[in-house]
Formats: C-alpha cells, sequence, structure tokens
C-alpha cells in the first residue's frame, strides 16, 4: 500500500497564495506521473493539474496562469496563486505508478475573507 503525505492546505484570502506538498514513498523508477485534483462540497472531483516524468505540464483552464505544478524525485508541488473563492475545495495528491493510481487523503484548501 503506498500512502502519500500531502501538506500545505489551509485557509487564504481572496488574491492570496498557498503552496501544496505531496511526497510519494516510492522509487522514481516506474512513475507514470504526478498530479493535483480537487472536490468541491456537491461537486465531482477534478483534475487540477498533472506532471509527467519528462516534466510536461497539463492544467485546467481555470488554473492556468495562477497555479503551478512542479516535481522533485517523487515529491510534487503545487503553487497556487491569486486564489479565487471558488478554489474552495478538498484538494488530492494523485501518483501513478507502475500504471496503477494511488490517492492522497486530500487536504483542505478554504479561500474567504
Amino acid at each position: 500500500q503506498v500512502q502519500l503525505v500531502e501538506s500545505g492546505g489551509g485557509l487564504a484570502q481572496p488574491g492570496g497564495s498557498l503552496k501544496l506538498s505531496c511526497v510519494a514513498p516510492v522509487t522514481i523508477l516506474g512513475l507514470n506521473g504526478m498530479g493535483w485534483y480537487r472536490q468541491a462540497p456537491g461537486k465531482q472531483r477534478e483534475l487540477v493539474a498533472s506532471i509527467t516524468p519528462t516534466g510536461s505540464t497539463n492544467y485546467a483552464d481555470y488554473v492556468k496562469g495562477r497555479f503551478t505544478i512542479s516535481r522533485e524525485k517523487t515529491t510534487v508541488y503545487l503553487q497556487m496563486n491569486s486564489l479565487k473563492p471558488e478554489d474552495t475545495a478538498v484538494y488530492f495528491c494523485n501518483l501513478r505508478w507502475l500504471n496503477r493510481d494511488y490517492w492522497g487523503r486530500g487536504t483542505q484548501v478554504t479561500v474567504s475573507s
């Protein structure tokens, strides 16, 4: 069982910033990709951003220009700037390793004044 360790969520004001981190205790060999998803109350889980082993990134339209995903070995980060109240959600780390998906428990991000 692969347990992902997420950190960095919390409360931010509109226009503020937060940085999420996720550590995956796996070897980089076999890594297929990492990413962040989010789920707001009453809504389905949706992709926020993903990054491949070669560094290619993909972003949801609603975070382009505001969020940046990066990776160092098997730790993935999500730098979130210019936060909006609609970014409020539980953010989940995703690891695709040896062609299987693994999920973190989620970290709450609340954007409110």
